[in-house]
């Protein structure tokens, strides 16, 4: 059996629990390392079987799809066993509700797997979508879209609130089918279907927040085809006139000429234009603001409804950060006294934050001393990778540029000329600055009090005019340095102040 709660690499406790998410398209398995409030990944296998294509013809499942399906599900199954899951879900959406052979499918399912499958309807699918876009965006306003190889759903959601679900069969094999693989056809058939959808009527001015392979895929090579500096999918925003001139293009055949090395799957390839008629429809139609992706959908929303409301309510960006403090710092205690320090600090010294930015101040606190292991020359870029790239959810981009930008400050200094991924691009110049004053505190703490922990509470900072003034307790004196009332300095001159230790 595979190490699982005994890993120095896990949470300690952890039982990992799975999902298995039959679509139409494909099959895949998704283990977490543990049911949570942001759930990790620590297995991610899909197949595409295309159990949808031909559906919407025929209506049955292809036997040649079925098998691959059966098959792939019985490597899930033993590597479930190996790995300790003890609690696991299968799900299946449109293709396995539609077929006319869809209940002997099942009868399959069960008799490989020993639990029965969960057989959506296209209201509980978008139910479930949206579900995972509370889990994995902060207060999302606007319409979720989970385009899969059947069906697409869409749901509103406002807030926590959430919209009653609709589908229709606009999934890209089974578009494709109806169109009978005609581009042309297929834009007219998702205008026609979405013409009535109430949810687009609402969407103007609002985030469209899409789900589904198809679409990442297409935001893949968006990503690729404009050079954007961080290949991490969730919450990449595009301009949805953008978008719409990309989708147009796919449409026309216009990515020939494109490096797909890495980018997408061959499988994947014949479906883009289908998929990217559907966005065009829903941009044309509901005007929305950003087009946003999500890379959580209805695995990681049918985990989230598992939770108690209480854990629901936790910030699941600063649950993560306080995960990886505890795997890869030296002194989670130190974590939380710095956390509390700098709030002290920024409040007594008046600097304006936002609460999007404190949070971002405290994320980074968190994530302060992960790279600490690193060989010292490279600890602030191997810190800066490991957050830009980092599973975390409940974060924009520009806030992992500005989370990543803050712990390579507090390694490398504040001028960041070795700062070799292009983050900085992501944020915009008042989010650098803050960064720079995050990072200044950061390297400050560390020469306050080198990570550990009982320190940081008992230095209090206070303002007198222009000057900024630390002040050590008489049984602290001797942490008095030249390093530390330099850095003190060099901190309250990005604040336009004196520092002083006394």
């Amino acid at each position: 059996m595979l190490a699982t709660s005994s890993s120095q690499g896990l949470i300690a406790g952890s039982d990992p629990v799975a999902v298995i998410d039959i679509g139409s398209n494909s099959v895949r398995l998704v283990m977490y390392e543990r049911l949570s409030r942001a759930p990790v990944p620590m297995y991610n296998e899909k197949v595409l079987c295309g159990l949808g294509k031909g559906v919407a013809v025929t209506g049955r499942l292809d036997e040649k799809a079925v098998s691959c399906a059966l098959d792939a599900l019985k490597r899930f199954r033993f590597l479930m066993e190996r790995a300790g899951v003890g609690t696991f879900f299968i799900l299946a959406t449109a293709a396995a509700r539609e077929a006319s052979n869809g209940p002997d499918f099942l009868k399959n399912v069960y008799d490989i797997c020993g639990q029965e499958a969960e057989v959506l309807s296209g209201e509980e699918e978008a139910h479930h979508s949206a579900l995972g876009i509370l889990s994995a965006m902060m207060d999302p306003h606007g319409v979720a879209g989970d385009l899969g190889g059947g069906s697409l759903e869409l749901i509103r959601v406002m807030g926590r609130e959430l919209g009653k679900g609709a589908t229709y069969p606009l999934g890209g094999l089974r578009l494709s089918d109806m169109a009978k693989g005609s581009v042309k056809q297929a834009r007219k058939i998702a205008r026609a279907e979405l013409e009535p959808a109430l949810e687009l009527k609402a969407l103007e001015g609002q985030n469209f927040y899409a789900i589904g392979g198809t679409w990442r895929a297409l935001a893949r090579l968006h990503m690729v085809s404009t050079g954007y500096p961080l290949a991490v999918m969730h919450h990449y925003e595009i301009d949805p006139a953008e978008m719409l001139e990309f989708c147009e293009q796919v449409m026309r055949g216009g990515l020939d000429d494109l490096d797909w090395s890495g980018s997408v799957s061959k499988a994947r390839r014949a479906l883009l234009p289908f998929g990217a008629a559907v966005l065009a429809e829903v941009i044309r139609r509901g005007k929305p603001a950003k087009i946003v992706m999500s890379a959580l959908g209805v695995r990681e929303g049918h985990l989230y409804g598992l939770l108690p409301d209480e854990v629901r309510q936790q910030d699941p960006l600063l649950v993560a950060c306080e995960e990886l403090c505890i795997l890869r710092s030296r002194s989670p205690h130190y974590a939380h006294d710095l956390v509390a320090w700098l709030d002290h600090v920024f409040t007594a010294l008046n600097v304006d934050e936002s609460p999007y930015e404190k949070r971002l101040r405290r994320a980074a606190c968190l994530l302060a001393d992960i790279g600490w292991r690193a060989h010292p020359d490279y600890r602030g870029t191997q810190s800066l990778n490991i957050i830009a790239h980092g599973s975390f959810i409940g974060i924009d981009h520009p806030g992992r540029a500005y989370l990543s930008m803050a712990n390579y400050f507090r390694h490398e200094g504040l001028s960041g000329n070795r700062m070799g991924l292009r983050v900085r691009e992501i944020a915009n110049l008042h989010l650098h600055s803050l960064a720079r004053l995050t990072g200044a505190g950061l390297r400050l703490a560390h020469s306050a009090a080198g990570e550990l922990p009982g320190i940081l509470p008992l230095l209090q900072v206070r303002l007198e005019e222009n000057k900024a003034i630390l002040l050590l307790p008489a049984d602290l004196a001797a942490l008095k340095s030249e390093k530390l009332e330099r850095r003190f300095s060099q901190f309250a001159r990005l604040l336009g102040l004196e520092g002083h230790v006394e």
